[in-house]
Parts: structure tokens; C-alpha cells; sequence
């Protein structure tokens, strides 16, 4: 019987102490924030940035610790240089692994996109180069992507013999469709941008010259918005896409008179009466 266990376990216990920091780095990972922006780096660019078991530990520790961080109003994920967001698992470290091994590593890569997914401030996944298999998986966690036009998506998997493990056979049919989904991750067929944005996967293509300061100008914007609003509006919109529509509809009625608990409700209306710019805290 295969059991998962391991290296999930790792990520819940190995915490980071960025009291009153600005700017971490661990072996693989940069975090750094600046006005309630938080930009997370993946740096492995000698290999594209691809994931091993060290990565995904440092990855989900850094997200473990950010969960409590009140400053931070949204997360940008990305890769290190130009030529790649991530341009997957780590091949080498694969081949030889036993079912065992393989079963630990893909809990280990759910565990930690799964923290991503329920985040929460807002991630934008900032798509600079090839976004292949758990690089797209990885992307695919995220809220919404930003790609440059140099970008490039897949699921390459089955070139491997494999499938997507990271949550890739899910979340990919959730956001373009079953039917395209399936054309993908059964054709292993890579896209660009152009293509991505066409089919719905990314929401903004832009040059790679601009690229870093839109997806910081689409981070600015969220942020100045009512924290605790945004955040609960992402947890409704998750928790409503799998239930029915009554019981999706009951969540959103419920987030909604939540938010008149607060006194960013209450500094938002009077500003917008009194036709002055919103002061939000995030309470």
C-alpha cells in the first residue's frame, strides 16, 4: 500500500522567522515586500527554476509564514531571469523514484500549491518564460496570471510516461474546460501566450519590457482596496466553485454581512459619500 507522509509533513513544521523583515532569502527562495506587495522568486535559473524536494520544503514554509503577515495585501509569484517561470519538476530527481517516493512528493507538491490556492491575499502568478508541467500546476494555484509574451504553458507530462501530480489533471479543466484540458495534458502540446490568453488560461499578455512593472501597477491596484474584502471575496468565490448554487449563494450572504462588521465598510461608504480616497486597515 502506498502511503504519503514525509516531506508533507516537513512543510507544516519548518517555520521561518521574518519578524519585522522586509526581505528573506533561503537556498531556492527570495521574498521580498514593499508596500503590502509581496514578490516570492523561485531561483534555481540554472535548471529554469525547476522544482525538487528542497524547493517545494522552502516554498511552503515561506507561505506557512506569510498566512499571519497583516502588512501584506497581495502575493506575486515568479521565477528568477527571463527564460522561465518554472519549467517543471526536477527530471533527474524523478527517475529513479520508488511509488512510495513519488506518491510523498506529489503530496508534498499538493500541500504546498494547496496553500497557495487558499492564501489569504490574492497571488498573481507572473508567467515570465516556460510554465511547464509543475510550473503550470504551480501557476495554476494561483489566482490569476500574468504572462509575458515570451511565456510558454504545457503539461508535458505524458512525454515522460507520467501525468500531472501537482494537481495539474484538476485545476487545469476547472479553469479552461474539460475538453481542452484533456487536449493538452494527453497531447503534451506546448502553447504560447497568444494562445493561453486566447483559451482563457492567463488574463494579461504583455512585453517582456513592461512586464514586471504591469504586474506591479495590477498588484498596486488591488492593494489599495479594502483588505479584508478582497480576502473574503476569494474565499467565497473558492468556496462556492464546487458546491451548488444555493449553497454557493448561502457562502456569498454570509461573506457579505461579515464585511458590515468591519471598519473598512464603514471608512469605505463614508468616503465614498463624503467624496474623498478610502484610508483601509484591513479591520
Amino acid at each position: 500500500m502506498l502511503m504519503p507522509g514525509g516531506w508533507a509533513g516537513k512543510v507544516e513544521e519548518d517555520f521561518i522567522d521574518m519578524t519585522n523583515s522586509e526581505e528573506y532569502s533561503m537556498g531556492f527562495v527570495k521574498f521580498v515586500e514593499d508596500q503590502g506587495i509581496g514578490w516570492l522568486t523561485i531561483c534555481r535559473s540554472d535548471v529554469l527554476n525547476a522544482l525538487n524536494q528542497d524547493v517545494l520544503e522552502e516554498l511552503g514554509s515561506i507561505l506557512n509564514k506569510l498566512q499571519t503577515e497583516k502588512t501584506l495585501r497581495v502575493l506575486v509569484i515568479t521565477g528568477d531571469g527571463t527564460k522561465a517561470f518554472v519549467a517543471g519538476a526536477d527530471i533527474a530527481a524523478m527517475k529513479s523514484m520508488t511509488p512510495n517516493k513519488a506518491l510523498e512528493f506529489a503530496t508534498l507538491g499538493q500541500t504546498v500549491f494547496s496553500k497557495i490556492d487558499h492564501f489569504p491575499a490574492p497571488v498573481i502568478a507572473a508567467v515570465n518564460g516556460f510554465a511547464l508541467g509543475g510550473g503550470l500546476e504551480l501557476a495554476l494555484a494561483c489566482d490569476f496570471i500574468v504572462a509575458s509574451e515570451n511565456a510558454r504553458f504545457g503539461q508535458p507530462e505524458v512525454k515522460l510516461g507520467l501525468i500531472p501530480g501537482f494537481g495539474g489533471t484538476q485545476r487545469l479543466m476547472r479553469e479552461i474546460g474539460m475538453r481542452k484540458a484533456k487536449e493538452l495534458i494527453f497531447s503534451g502540446r506546448m502553447i504560447d501566450a497568444k494562445e493561453a490568453l486566447r483559451i482563457g488560461l492567463v488574463n494579461r499578455v504583455v512585453s517582456p519590457e513592461s512586464f514586471q512593472s504591469t504586474v506591479n501597477e495590477i498588484a498596486k491596484e488591488i492593494s489599495s482596496q479594502g483588505p479584508f474584502a478582497v480576502s473574503i471575496a476569494k474565499k467565497t468565490m473558492n468556496d462556492g466553485l464546487n458546491t451548488d448554487l444555493e449553497s454557493a449563494l448561502l457562502i456569498e450572504r454570509q461573506s457579505f454581512a461579515l464585511c458590515f462588521d468591519t471598519h473598512d465598510q464603514k471608512e469605505g461608504c463614508s468616503a465614498f459619500i463624503e467624496k474623498r480616497r478610502s484610508t483601509f486597515t484591513g479591520h
